[in-house]
């Protein structure tokens, strides 16, 4: 059995850098001929089939328009090698350049959706809107993904994961546990 932690007073206001939901994103959108992508941390798993995500995405980003006015976007997982791409991403507005054009990447034609695909990263999920309700309070886009891509190696790619004030950790070894694993507990 684990040993007793001991634990001491932790200001609220930085919960984030324990409970940040999963590996950074990149957000694509086109709205017309204007394209934009954002880096985004704040997302989480809703349901499996239909396969719904949330986004968090701020009203003062320019991405929130861009996928408000469409009611689509691609997440796009980047891996570590674009470390330095995802915080310049995040550290630019759309507004003042094309950053598929600034950052030297790829804009792929999607199947489902009229926003592109970011061929350098990982995986590419098409999406769109599936419920609004708490998009003008929270801005928070319920999306369902409607097509997905991703590269068939490495099965578990390093990933970056925000713990905020600039920190990221990669994503570390795979633990496997399929023999003690119930899948029919997640229904």
């Amino acid at each position: 059995m684990p040993d007793v932690i001991a634990k001491e007073d932790f200001p609220v206001s930085r919960v984030r850098r324990f409970l940040e939901p999963g590996p950074v994103v990149l957000v694509s959108s086109r709205r017309g001929e204007e394209t934009d992508i954002m880096t985004l941390g704040w997302h989480v798993v809703l349901s499996f089939l239909p396969s719904h995500v949330g986004l968090m995405i701020s009203a003062g980003n320019h991405s929130h328009s861009l996928i408000r006015d469409t009611g689509e976007c691609v997440i796009n997982l980047p891996t570590t090698a674009l470390t330095d791409t995802v915080i310049g991403i995040g550290n630019t507005s759309g507004t003042e350049i094309d950053k598929f054009a600034h950052f030297d990447l790829t804009a792929e034609p999607a199947s489902k959706v009229g926003a592109p695909l970011i061929g350098e990263c990982h995986a590419s999920f098409e999406c769109r809107l599936a419920d609004e309700a708490l998009v003008g309070r929270h801005g928070f886009f319920v999306f369902e993904v409607v097509k997905a891509h991703a590269a068939p190696s490495p099965e578990h790619p390093e990933t970056l994961h925000y713990k905020g004030d600039g920190i990221f950790m990669v994503s570390g070894d795979i633990i496997d546990r399929r023999e003690l694993f119930q899948p029919e507990m997640l229904d």
